[in-house]
């Protein structure tokens, strides 16, 4: 998908050791990735560039994050599961 092909996707730069590139993922997936590196006390563009290098490669950097996001999520949902 492009972020042109009728989605609400959303493209945004961000510097990754120096270099700029464009990520288009969707709102809430932008909303999320903002409070996790809020959350974790550090920048959006070092987020990114953590879950780049984990990637090693593999796949696009938006699925890469979006997968991050996700399991991020997922890994919340753990832990208000443990403390019932």
């Amino acid at each position: 998908m492009d972020g042109d092909g009728g989605t609400n996707e959303v493209k945004r730069s961000v510097t990754i050791a120096g270099h700029r590139t464009s990520i288009s993922l969707e709102p809430p997936f932008w909303d999320t990735l903002k409070e996790l590196a809020c959350s974790e006390k550090t920048s959006v563009n070092e987020l990114v560039r953590r879950i780049d290098t984990a990637r090693d490669g593999r796949g696009s950097l938006s699925s890469a994050i979006r997968v991050y996001v996700l399991e991020a999520v997922k890994n919340r949902g753990e832990t208000c599961d443990a403390e019932r």
